[in-house]
């Protein structure tokens, strides 16, 4: 998505209930993995279900220009590998735009060849630095140059042969130990990553799938050690990609927070390392059935029946933050409808987002009405079950700054609230959720573009 592109107002105005099924797009976490670990598996890797939002585009164009073949048939994508250890040097710098997953996740896994790898990205992407994951591939005696900060535009080349590392992961982040993981891939020895608390584990599950040589442990405190082998062989895979827990979140709330809503959400992720939010949300007193619960393709998947509830406030633990770190945005709004308090701790890693997300959500909140404290890794928010008073009848637009979960999330906002809600841009979402507006506005919800208006 081009940042100079003009921004696309949305309003959201109480809405009446909503109802219909529905099915949310493929998991990006597993869709760009499916993509990483196609492309670098031996033979044929068939993917249905692919998310085919930004991060996934930008993701397959950085395999692609590292030899990977890759082609849609239909709603097949099909991808022949180059063999594990087979990656060959871009000719021209790897664009990841604004997306930051796939930026870490391909600097672990190409960063420890002995060639030069250059990442650049947008203005947004620039500004976010990457030590967290450049500090352990330093380590594996790759060789950093970087925009001060760690920030891009960064090239790195790998030694002759890489060191495998002992990495302490020091805050949980899977994208960290995922990076450290992949550059293990091409290392040999044992690459072992340590994790204080248990975090999205795809990358363990899919590598794994894929035939790597890789052990977990969990101790008594749900900290984790895991151990890859690398230099192993990679072989393809047939893998459908589940719905994204994530994306799934905006239409659950918004069915718990309508009143008289009842809304089935088909073939969602079902994770425990994801479902934190619903966790959260059946404490506070939500209506969430799960329905017809399954393993496909290694993961546990079902359908979620969605109704009406009327939700309390609760304390959300910091140990459930790695399994809803991109929920909070939408849990808040779903806290500013509960009744009493609700508390959310261990926040730290919304600090590091690009925007700040928690500035931001609590900023968005206090503009449309909501009573809520701000901490250094907190956020309190104070209900109104009725949304009375709650929105800006002064059609005053909350500060996305690109940031897609931000934009939804205060749209779900604007379905429950007194007043309408206002959003400065929508752009973002057709890049990343490309579905959203359609799917909502099929369920009966009030989102409309605000034609002719500059942000």
């Amino acid at each position: 998505m081009s940042h100079a592109s003009p921004p696309k107002p949305a309003i959201a105005r109480r809405s009446p209930a909503l109802s219909g099924s529905i099915r949310i797009p493929g998991d990006t976490s597993i869709s760009y993995r499916s993509l990483m670990f196609g492309g670098l598996a031996a033979g044929e890797t068939r993917i249905t279900g692919l998310s085919e939002d930004e991060d996934v585009v930008i993701t397959s164009r950085a395999m692609q220009a590292m030899g990977a073949a890759i082609r849609k048939d239909g709603d097949t994508w099909i991808i022949n590998g180059v063999g594990n250890g087979c990656l060959i040097a871009p000719e021209a710098p790897l664009d990841f735009g604004n997306v930051g997953a796939g930026c870490r996740l391909v600097m672990g896994l190409v960063g420890v060849y002995d060639f030069d790898s250059t990442f650049v990205g947008d203005a947004s992407l620039a500004r976010r630095p990457r030590g967290r994951v450049l500090d352990p591939l330093r380590d594996m005696g790759v060789q950093v140059r970087s925009a001060e900060g760690d920030r891009l535009p960064i090239t790195l080349r790998g030694p002759r042969t890489a060191t495998p590392i002992t990495y302490r992961v020091p805050m949980p982040s899977a994208q960290v130990k995922s990076a450290v993981l992949l550059a293990g891939l091409n290392t040999p020895g044992i690459t072992t990553v340590i994790e204080p608390a248990t975090t999205r584990d795809h990358t363990e599950k899919m590598l794994k799938g894929f035939g790597a040589d890789l052990a977990v442990e969990t101790d008594a405190r749900g900290g984790r050690t895991i151990r890859l082998e690398g230099r192993g062989r990679l072989t393809g895979q047939a893998i459908d990609v589940p719905g994204d827990p994530s994306s799934t979140a905006f239409p659950l709330v918004a069915a718990l927070l309508v009143p008289d809503s009842d809304v089935t959400i088909v073939n969602v992720l079902m994770n425990p390392t994801r479902t934190g939010l619903i966790l959260t949300l059946q404490a506070m007193g939500a209506r969430i059935e799960v329905i017809n619960p399954r393993l496909a393709g290694g993961e546990d998947v079902a359908d979620l029946r969605v109704r009406s509830s009327r939700l309390k406030g609760v304390t959300v633990p910091e140990e459930r933050a790695p399994s809803m770190i991109d929920e909070y945005p939408v849990l808040a709004v779903a806290a500013a409808f509960a009744e009493g308090t609700t508390t959310m701790l261990g926040l730290d890693e919304l600090r590091g987002k690009e925007p700040d997300r928690l500035a931001a959500v609590a900023a968005g909140l206090k503009l449309n009405g909501v009573d809520c404290d701000e901490g250094h890794s907190s956020l309190i928010v104070r209900g109104r079950p009725d949304g009375k008073g709650l929105g800006n009848a002064a059609g005053d637009a909350v500060a996305t700054h690109l940031d897609h979960r931000i934009a939804m999330s205060f749209l779900v906002m604007g379905l429950v609230s007194q007043h309408p809600v206002t959003v400065d841009d929508t752009t973002m979402i057709a890049t990343r959720f490309p579905s959203f507006m359609d799917l909502m506005t099929g369920l009966g919800a009030r989102i409309e573009p605000i034609e002719g208006k500059a942000a």
